[in-house]
């Protein structure tokens, strides 16, 4: 037997798995960018730690782009 709302609990379930995806690789992605970061300013000995900020920062601001152009509705010209 089918139930009408089976469909539904399904559908919910698989966007709570893609958020969960998506969540994971942005906190993935902090954490290598921070590692890399700490790496860089211990190779260059700076005074503050420049690099531990900076490269989380890249990473967001590119993440929004990526997240703007995808999202974007204006149509490609042909």
């Amino acid at each position: 037997m089918n139930e009408p709302g089976k469909k539904k609990d399904t559908s919910n379930k698989n966007l709570l798995i893609q958020y969960a995806g998506i969540g994971a690789q942005i906190i993935a992605g902090l954490l290598i960018f921070v590692f890399i970061g700490k790496w860089i300013d211990g190779k260059l000995q700076f005074s503050f730690p420049i690099f531990i900020w900076l490269m989380p920062l890249i990473f967001i601001i590119g993440t929004i782009i990526k997240v703007i152009k995808d999202t974007s509705t204006r149509k490609k010209d042909e």
